[in-house]
């Protein structure tokens, strides 16, 4: 998924628990989900980034020379500026994007 594109709020929102519930049944499931899926979201996004700045990475370990690269500082700034992974977790899973399973409610379906 391109998180760039994501209409998750940059800042914190006050949001309904009740609401949150209301696919699981259970809030603590729920959030559950949201963790899982924000500890993806953070793994995809740190792998994009450092094969972004591994471009600019230099051969040389001269501590001396340091070299200030306009295009490095800007996407390391967009990438600041993204919503956290939380966020597009939590917006995610209101919008009903996020496919999760409960193996336990399975079998109990199955009995």
């Amino acid at each position: 998924m391109d998180y760039k594109k994501s209409t998750a709020p940059s800042n914190t929102v006050t949001r309904d628990i009740m609401n949150l519930c209301d696919q699981t049944g259970n809030i603590y499931e729920s959030v559950a989900i949201i963790g899982k899926r924000a500890n993806q979201i953070s793994v995809d996004i740190k792998n994009e980034l450092s094969k972004k700045l591994q471009e600019f990475a230099s051969n040389t370990d001269n501590l001396d020379e340091v070299f200030e690269n306009r295009e490095q500082i800007e996407i390391s700034r967009f990438y600041e500026k993204m919503p956290k992974p939380t966020l597009i977790a939590t917006q995610e899973f209101v919008e009903g994007k996020v496919y999760f399973r409960n193996p336990n409610h399975e079998n109990d379906l199955l009995d």
